[in-house]
């Protein structure tokens, strides 16, 4: 009997943490840096725009990332539909040359799996993937780095560098992500930046603590 209820309560406790189309507390319009995500030999990609594109947007709980939720998967965008051209400007897939990226449309597929689900409560696949465009267009995260003095090839403190970013986030934290490619440097990859779950104003990141947030060292934006 004690076995037996020992059973259910197990059960039920992994029942309630499973990511079955959660709701979430914001969500995160992620933002690549194409030079630093294409730097060799690591990502040989075959497109590298100019600027900023997005890499995902992440449903968020306050202290977790929500991934791979119970629902319907990814179908692809037919060629037919003006969405596909639409996100090659703004999700553009740089591993993959434009032919392929449009017929097999490979990011767009393993972002919407592994998280696009997740938000399904509120948006749909079409629905997902609008909003982030729509979210994107809200400002022109290079022109607000370029305006602050924070142009490509430079070094800046992570202070620095966020600051600028929450003059167009209404004070909101954004999250930054950096990497390491050269021993000993870091230097920005990805933006975060944070919406509410209706998206209709802007809300604090939780740092990934993948950059040196204090002001003796400088972060390169390659």
């Amino acid at each position: 009997m004690f076995k037996s209820q020992l059973i259910s309560a197990l059960f039920i406790s992994l029942f309630a943490f499973s990511p079955v189309c959660a709701n979430f507390d914001y969500i995160q319009l992620v933002l690549t840096w194409p030079a630093s995500f294409c730097y060799r030999p690591k990502n040989i990609c075959r497109r590298i725009p100019n600027n900023f594109t997005i890499h995902g947007l992440w449903p968020e709980k306050e202290h977790f990332r929500l991934e791979f939720c119970d629902g319907d998967k990814f179908v692809s965008f037919s060629l037919k539909d003006r969405i596909v051209n639409d996100l090659e400007r703004h999700w553009v897939q740089m591993k993959f040359d434009e032919k392929f990226a449009k017929i097999k449309q490979p990011l767009w597929t393993h972002e919407y799996n592994k998280h696009g689900i997740c938000s399904s409560n509120l948006y749909d696949q079409r629905a997902y993937f609008l909003l982030a465009m729509r979210l994107k267009d809200k400002f022109d995260l290079l022109t607000t780095l370029r305006t602050h003095g924070i142009t490509p090839g430079t070094k800046h403190t992570f202070g620095e560098i966020q600051k600028a970013i929450k003059t167009v986030t209404n004070n909101k934290d954004p999250d930054l992500k950096c990497v390491e490619h050269i021993k000993g440097v870091k230097e920005l990859k990805e933006v975060g930046i944070c919406f509410t779950p209706a998206a209709d104003s802007f809300h604090d990141c939780r740092h990934s603590n993948t950059c040196d947030e204090t002001d003796s060292t400088k972060i390169l934006f390659r």
